[in-house]
């Protein structure tokens, strides 16, 4: 089993690091000042998602994080908020989206929100995953240029 995890995830980026936050305008600074990280204020609305983000970031090759906040009332992370917020998920940048989503399935994995253009990575898709261990992960669909320089590492 421990092979089957290492191939999901073989050539795969942390990307970002998601916190659900009540308000990133009240949070966003604060978050990257205790990080030692620059926040740029950028907002974007996702209508497919329900939600707000912003990226905070230290730099590469350091992950983002990522704030999340519900945009409606019916948005995903409404009742994670409800509940206090806090580390949502990992973020990972994969080659072949749609072969990770099967291997995924393979081991036991529930693919709880099917692949979706996102709006914060310019159309990029990303897709929902929750492990056999409670952990939620997002898949965004690596770009041309990361695959090309994952294959030349």
């Amino acid at each position: 089993m421990g092979n089957a995890i290492s191939t999901v995830l073989r050539g795969a980026t942390l990307h970002h690091i998601g916190f659900v936050v009540q308000s990133i305008a009240r949070t966003a600074q604060e978050f990257a000042d205790a990080i030692g990280a620059h926040w740029d204020a950028k907002v974007i609305y996702d209508p497919l998602q329900q939600v707000r983000v912003t990226f905070i970031s230290r730099g590469a090759p350091a992950p983002l994080i990522e704030l999340i906040e519900p945009a409606e009332t019916k948005s995903p992370v409404s009742n994670f908020v409800s509940a206090g917020g806090g580390l949502h998920h990992l973020c990972y940048e994969v080659a072949a989206l749609d072969d990770e989503l099967r291997f995924a399935r393979s081991v036991g994995n529930l693919v709880v929100k099917r692949p979706l253009p996102a709006v914060a990575f310019g159309g990029r898709r990303i897709a929902w995953v929750f492990t056999r261990q409670k952990l939620l992960l997002e898949y965004l669909e690596a770009t041309l240029e990361s695959v090309a320089a994952t294959d030349n590492d």
